[in-house]
């Protein structure tokens, strides 16, 4: 399998909250880079394709937009 990524992703295991249109989803970032993530959430249903990804225990917030989806996880890129 190709990676078309940017940059290369580190694993990590943080909080994450998928924030949009005044609705919020809590989520697990997986894996991480400058460039992206890759999200697991209870359920995709509902998520838009652009929205802001919170990171409470930094108090960071980064808007993102959908790359994939697959099940219970998403791969977004960071605008």
């Amino acid at each position: 399998m190709e990676d078309h990524r940017i940059a290369s992703r580190h694993r990590v295991l943080k909080a994450g909250t998928i924030e949009f249109g005044g609705g919020a989803i809590d989520c697990t970032v997986r894996n991480l880079s400058n460039s992206g993530a890759l999200l697991e959430v209870t359920s995709p249903v509902g998520i838009p394709d652009h929205f802001s990804l919170v990171f409470p225990a930094e108090g960071r917030l980064v808007p993102c937009q959908v790359v994939w989806r697959k099940e219970k996880r998403i791969g977004v890129r960071f605008d």
